[in-house]
């Protein structure tokens, strides 16, 4: 019994780390891994989606619906910068950087001197289950089974519609997509307006288990960063095992060793793949295949 008990610990923390890297990396897959945009205000773009997912859940909404105005109020957010600001920095990326990193700081400062240094949470939905003598949160799993329907929801959208088609067609092959009479313009704002919205999903998914400050967004970012590094160019090939790999590192020094520890393997992680594979996961996958 108590093995049981402890592989479904194992299970759990695994599963929870799977869908936190998920989550908080779609995002930024979408707008890094596809568009090449370094985007460093992927974090504050989570915060955004985290603090009007608050605000609508105290006003009365429903919490899925709070966490579709956070998602929603992000992507509109995203949308209006990709035409004012990142729609000038396509295959510029450092200047991406530096842009990015400017609205991130414009952003959490902004938000500290309208909001304060704290905002009122909301608490986790669905309670709790006691399994042996440790007690589980039911919201975690919803978390972890988002994390495979968003994988396979944006599978669907990118290589079994019409706008997953054509968006990556711009993206690959801008010119070309433009004399066939595609408005790339158009496909670029509502490709970065996708992965801001993702961005913001990811800080409404999280809103009800974070204490919602400023800078929660710096949370997110970094294994973020490391999940798209680590799955490579192909975000729907590498992004799952990445994560899934990732994700077995984390729980087990976390659990042996702390949260430090969990943090430090991530990043050694990152770096033994740049050295031995440098296209990540999905160019050694394919090579594989082959």
């Amino acid at each position: 019994m108590e093995f049981l008990l402890a592989i479904f610990s194992i299970s759990y923390q695994f599963g929870d780390a799977f869908a936190f890297l998920v989550i908080s990396c779609a995002g930024l897959a979408v707008i890094f891994g596809m568009m090449g945009i370094i985007n460093l205000a992927h974090g504050e773009f989570i915060m955004c989606g985290a603090y009007v997912t608050a605000a609508s859940a105290r006003a009365g909404l429903p919490l899925p619906m709070a966490i579709a105005c956070g998602a929603l109020a992000a992507a509109i957010i995203g949308m209006a910068l990709e035409r004012t600001v990142i729609r000038h920095l396509y295959h510029r990326p450092l200047d991406s950087i530096i842009a990015t990193w400017g609205i991130s700081l414009i952003a959490t400062q902004g938000v500290l001197i309208l909001l304060g240094p704290t905002m009122q949470g909301i608490g986790t939905p669905l309670g709790s289950t006691l399994i042996g003598d440790r007690s589980y949160s039911i919201y975690r799993l919803v978390l972890f089974a988002t994390s495979i329907g968003l994988l396979l929801g944006l599978y669907l959208l990118f290589y079994r519609t019409r706008f997953g088609v054509i968006s990556r067609a711009t993206i690959q092959r801008p010119d070309t997509a433009r004399a066939l009479g595609v408005d790339t313009r158009r496909v670029y704002a509502l490709t970065f307006g996708l992965g801001a919205g993702l961005a913001g999903l990811a800080g409404g998914l999280y809103a009800p288990t974070m204490t919602m400050v400023p800078t929660m967004g710096s949370t997110f970012i970094v294994e973020s960063f490391v999940t798209v590094v680590v799955g490579g160019a192909d975000i729907f090939l590498g992004a799952a095992p990445a994560a899934a790999i990732l994700a077995v590192i984390k729980a087990a020094l976390t659990a042996w060793y702390g949260q430090l520890f969990g943090q430090i393997g991530l990043l050694v992680a990152v770096i033994i793949v740049i050295r031995v594979m440098p296209g990540g996961l999905s160019a050694f996958i394919k090579r594989w295949q082959k």
